[in-house]
């Protein structure tokens, strides 16, 4: 039976991280452990920036975005010399296993911390929905709330100026955030890596949108890193009917206080992680799948393909 864990936060922040952080600490004491908190990820392990937690230390936290315990990236952590000092840190302390929430970065690291001998169990904290094991990660769907507030917002203005909003948004690799706005939102286009990016047929459709149909707005949605928006904004306005405007929602995404969907699945997530701990497991992932808390070994989570989004680009084809 281990006696003592630690939670750290890595890689970029999502609203619910402070949820699954108090129910880590919570069950984790009720059930009879003492809970460490690891401050700036890995690289807090690393230098030994690690403090007890207790359950009033993690009260009235679970609405708030965001990470009480902080977070940093640290590429160095691939290097065994790197992780051998994080794993001296802990032992010094008693910590025997430890709770990760991050992305497929994190997970890596959790994974070869249990190599190494301290089990450590993840939990998808990124806002990207980008971790292919389990249906939501905690944080996405409060990015989606945010983003589908900005488009309505600048659907108002669009419409009274006969104009083509192209909203940028986060993603990563991953075409989620994407592809639920433009169903949410009832986008007219919705570009991301899955669908590709042919500009002159977004700007044929943007036509067709204003000549034949008779639009009175257009709205974009497309993830980051497939083009320069404002320059494409500028094209449409050189190109079509429609003034085009760029908008990139940036960062605004990540913050805010986190939906009460991301609220509940972090809590059960961190119940669950802390269950697998006891039974002496580590290397595993914890997911949600058809409104399941289960859980997968990091290493088969990591190589699983993505199967969850075709049904949703069709429906958006039928709605447009």
């Amino acid at each position: 039976m281990i006696k003592r864990i630690g939670i750290l936060t890595s890689g970029g922040d999502s609203p619910g991280m402070n949820a699954a952080i108090r129910a880590v600490t919570r069950v984790g004491i009720n059930s009879g452990l003492e809970v460490f908190g690891i401050y700036n990820g890995y690289k807090g392990m690393t230098e030994g920036y690690i403090e007890p937690l207790t359950r009033d230390s993690v009260s009235q936290i679970s609405n708030r975005g965001g990470t009480i315990l902080g977070s940093a990236r640290l590429p160095e952590f691939k290097d065994i010399a790197v992780r051998e000092k994080a794993i001296k840190q802990l032992k010094k302390r008693g910590i025997e296993a430890v709770v990760v929430i991050g992305g497929d970065g994190s997970y890596r690291g959790a994974l070869s911390l249990t190599e190494m001998g301290i089990n450590c169990i993840g939990l998808p904290g990124t806002i990207d929905n980008d971790i292919t094991c389990t249906d939501y990660t905690i944080g996405f769907y409060t990015a989606l709330q945010t983003i589908v507030e900005a488009v309505d917002k600048l659907r108002d203005t669009s419409n009274s100026h006969h104009r083509c909003s192209i909203i940028e948004v986060m993603g990563n690799r991953c075409g989620d955030l994407a592809l639920y706005a433009g169903i949410t939102c009832g986008a007219d286009i919705v570009i991301t890596k899955d669908t590709g990016f042919n500009e002159a047929d977004v700007l044929d459709r943007l036509r067709e949108l204003d000549t034949i149909r008779k639009k009175k707005h257009a709205i974009v949605i497309i993830s980051e890193k497939i083009t320069d928006v404002d320059e494409f904004a500028k094209k449409v306005s050189l190109n079509t009917g429609f003034s085009g405007r760029a908008t990139v929602l940036g960062h605004i995404q990540r913050g805010g206080s986190p939906c009460p969907f991301d609220r509940l699945i972090a809590s059960q997530m961190g119940e669950k992680a802390v269950d697998l701990l006891m039974q002496g497991i580590g290397g595993q992932c914890v997911c949600i799948r058809e409104n399941k808390i289960v859980s997968y070994p990091i290493e088969k989570a990591l190589k699983m393909p993505s199967d969850s989004r075709k049904p949703l680009t069709n429906l958006f084809e039928r709605l447009i």
